[in-house]
C-alpha cells in the first residue's frame, strides 16, 4: 500500500515517524512522510518518500511569542500563547497539510496537529485516516490532560479539563477545518469526538504501557503500542572530538533543552556548566535551538548526535522532558533530570519521576545552578534511580510498538 504519515513540529514531532516509516517500508509498503521542509534531508536519507509542509517551526518558536513560551507563567497562560502562534500559521499548515494528501496515498497516518485536517480529507477523498499520536490527549479518569501541568485533578476532574481543554484547543483548528469541510463540499456538521473527529476512529499512540498504561476508560480503538524508535541517519559517524572526551574520564552527564528556544542562550549555558561544576560531573552540553554552548576541561557543546547511540555512555541526562527525549532516556536505562519549559514537558516529567527514574522536576522557568545541582547529584549517585531505569530499560527492549501499526496497515490491504 501507498502509507501517507502526516506530521507537524519540531524534530521530536519528526523523529519517530522516521523509524515507522522504514519499518513499514521494510514490509513492502511505499511511505512517504509530509513535514516541514527543515526536515527533508532527515527523512529522505532514510530511503522515504518527502511531502513538503509549510512553517518553518524553528522560525516560529525564534520569534517573540515563541520565545514567551519560556517565560514563567502558569500552564493555562502558556496554553493561551502556544493558541495564538497556532492560530497564526493554521491555515497555511491546513493547506499544506491538504496539499500533501492530494498528491496520492491509499492510508493517511497522522500526528496529533496534522489530524483535524487528514480525518476531513480521509472523509471527502475515502481514504483511511488513522491518528498516530506521540502524546495521550483522550480525556480520561486516570491522568490530567497532558498541556495543564502534572497535577491531577482527581478522576472526574480530570475528565471534565480535558473536556475543557478540547473546547479551548478546538478554537485553534475550528477555522481552518471549516473552511476546509467547505471547500471539499462536505457538510458543516460536527462530530463528537476530540477536535470535531468522529467517534470510533483508531488512533494509536507510539509510547510504552510501561510509561503510561492504557486507560481503562479510553473508547475502542485506542490503543498503546509501544515506542516507535527514531532510525539513526545512514553513514553517521560520532566525532573524534567527541569520542576522546568520552574516552578521558568517567561517564559524563548530558544537557539539552531540544527545539526549546530560550531569548538568552547565554545565561542557560553558564547556569548548566555552574550546575555541573558544583555537581563534579563531566558534562557534554547539545546546542539545541537555542545555540547553548559552554567549553571546560570537563565540559564539551555539540551539535546533534544520536540519542539511542550517546545516551547510554552518560551517566544522567538533564533534558525538557520532551516525549522523543523522555523515551531515549528510558531506553538508555539512565536516570533524568527533568527540567520541563511547557505544555505536555510537564506530564513526561512527572512520568518519569513517578516511574523511579528521576528526581523531582525543576521547572525551567524557575531552575538555579544550585537547585540543577542537587537534582544531578541525586540522579549519578543513587543506586535506586539507576536500578529502576535499568529495569524499565530492559522491559522496553522486549516491546516491538512498531507491530501493531502494520497489523493495522495490513488488515486494509
Amino acid at each position: 500500500m501507498r502509507v501517507l504519515i502526516v506530521t507537524a513540529g519540531s524534530w521530536g514531532d519528526v523523529a519517530p515517524y522516521t523509524g515507522l516509516g522504514v519499518r513499514l517500508r521494510s514490509a513492502g509498503h511505499e511511505v512517504a512522510l509530509a513535514t516541514h521542509e527543515r526536515f527533508e534531508q532527515a527523512v529522505t536519507a532514510h530511503g522515504l518518500g518527502f511531502r513538503a509542509l509549510p512553517v518553518d517551526p524553528r522560525q516560529e518558536l525564534a520569534s517573540q511569542g515563541g520565545q514567551g513560551l519560556a517565560r514563567a507563567s502558569s500552564p493555562p497562560v502558556e496554553l493561551a500563547r502556544v493558541a495564538r502562534m497556532a492560530r497564526a500559521f493554521m491555515p497555511r499548515l491546513t493547506r499544506g497539510v491538504t496539499d500533501a494528501v492530494r498528491q496520492g496515498t491509499d492510508v493517511v497516518l497522522s500526528s496529533t496537529v496534522t489530524d483535524p485536517a487528514c480525518a476531513v480529507l480521509g472523509e471527502a477523498l475515502g481514504l483511511p485516516s488513522i491518528g498516530v499520536y506521540l502524546q495521550p490527549v483522550q480525556p480520561t479518569r486516570a491522568f490530567p490532560p497532558i498541556m495543564t501541568g502534572s497535577r491531577s485533578f482527581g478522576s472526574h476532574g480530570n475528565r471534565l479539563a480535558a473536556y475543557a481543554l478540547w473546547a479551548g484547543t478546538d478554537r485553534i483548528f475550528t477555522p481552518s477545518v471549516t473552511a476546509l469541510r467547505r471547500e471539499l463540499g462536505l457538510s458543516r456538521r460536527r462530530f463528537g469526538g476530540m477536535l470535531g473527529m468522529p467517534r470510533g476512529r483508531s488512533v494509536l499512540h507510539g509510547f510504552s504501557p510501561r510509561v503510561v498504561p492504557r486507560p481503562a476508560d479510553w473508547p475502542a480503538g485506542h490503543e498503546v503500542c509501544g515506542y516507535w524508535w527514531p532510525q539513526t541517519p545512514p553513514g553517521w559517524e560520532p566525532d573524534a572530538r567527541l569520542l576522546d572526551f568520552l574516552d578521558a574520564g568517567p561517564p559524563p552527564v548530558f544537557a539539552g533543552f531540544g527545539s526549546c528556544v530560550t531569548a538568552d542562550a547565554r545565561r542557560l549555558s553558564g547556569l548548566l556548566a555552574d550546575a555541573m561544576r558544583r555537581a563534579r560531573v563531566r558534562g557534554i552540553i547539545q546546542a539545541g535551538w537555542s545555540g547553548l554552548h559552554a567549553e571546560s576541561d570537563d565540559l564539551i557543546t555539540v551539535q546533534e548526535v544520536p540519542h539511542a547511540w550517546l545516551f547510554p555512555q552518560t551517566a544522567a541526562v538533564v533534558h525538557h522532558a520532551g516525549a522523543g527525549t523522555t523515551a531515549a532516556g528510558l531506553r538508555a536505562g539512565i536516570p533524568s533530570v527533568p527540567v520541563p519549559v511547557q505544555l505536555d514537558q510537564h506530564f513526561w516529567a512527572a512520568r518519569l519521576h513517578a516511574l523511579g527514574v528521576a528526581p523531582r522536576p525543576l521547572r525551567f522557568q524557575h531552575l538555579t545552578a544550585q537547585r540543577l545541582s542537587s537534582a544531578l547529584t541525586e540522579a549519578v549517585r543513587s543506586p535506586a534511580l539507576r536500578a529502576r531505569a535499568r529495569d524499565i530499560s530492559g522491559a522496553l527492549a522486549r516491546e516491538d510498538g512498531m507491530r501493531k501499526v502494520l497489523t493495522v496497515i495490513e488488515r486494509l490491504g
